[in-house]
């Protein structure tokens, strides 16, 4: 049992290291080759690597279900939860959506982007050693401007797919895309206020330090 315990949480940095590199190479596709194709090709030619790369994060809702990780299991399954309608209902069985092929796409995955690849080095570096102040003070501001961006631009792009939805399948599935953005309603809030107390206190304990070592 404890050489089982051991092998898990060696994989772990590993883990957040190779999902820290999967959305760099995402952002490095966004600064690269969008600029050369623009839309709808960049959209064509990276939304299954995007859905891809997002699936990955499963993971993390089985390791907060059995207790592997200490984050919030509820909060963690609602954003996996959110990014999986994106990359499943919409880029997978609604590819047309008119949102999806224009800016909307880039600004959302420029805020997953950055955002995850702070996060996951974060996580990494606390796990092999300390993760350094400037990653802690990114990761615990930049949600700021990187998660109301993200929601933004999911809501757009899941919007424009409703009649498309509808039309291709059923009004079910309409439905269906119109639940997902209510539970947005509560959700936003939920865990916009869960990182706000968590930059509150964190920051706090880094203040604290300074002072200490000045």
């Amino acid at each position: 049992m404890a050489s089982s315990k051991a092998s898990i949480f060696s994989f772990l940095p590993l883990y957040n290291l190779l999902s820290a590199s999967a959305w760099a190479y995402v952002l490095y596709q966004v600064v690269t080759l969008y600029p050369k194709i623009g839309q709808p090709s960049f959209f064509i030619a990276t939304k299954d690597l995007v859905t891809y790369v997002q699936c990955g994060a499963i993971i993390e809702v089985t390791n907060s279900l059995f207790g592997i990780v200490r984050a919030p299991l509820v909060t963690t399954a609602a954003q996996v939860a959110s990014r999986l309608l994106v990359v499943i209902g919409i880029f997978q069985y609604v590819p047309e959506a008119e949102n999806a092929h224009k800016i909307y796409y880039i600004t959302l995955l420029s805020a997953w982007c950055i955002a995850e690849i702070v996060r996951y080095m974060f996580y990494f570096f606390n796990l092999v050693a300390q993760a350094p102040t400037v990653l802690v003070v990114l990761r615990y501001n930049m949600f700021y401007v990187l998660y109301p961006l993200g929601v933004g631009s999911e809501l757009f792009i899941i919007y424009s797919a409703l009649p498309l939805a509808e039309a291709k399948y059923n009004i079910l599935y309409k439905y269906f895309l119109i639940a997902g953005m209510l539970a947005y309603i509560p959700g936003f809030p939920v865990l916009f206020s869960h990182m706000v107390a968590q930059r509150r206190k964190v920051m706090r304990s880094l203040n604290g330090d300074k002072r200490k070592s000045a």
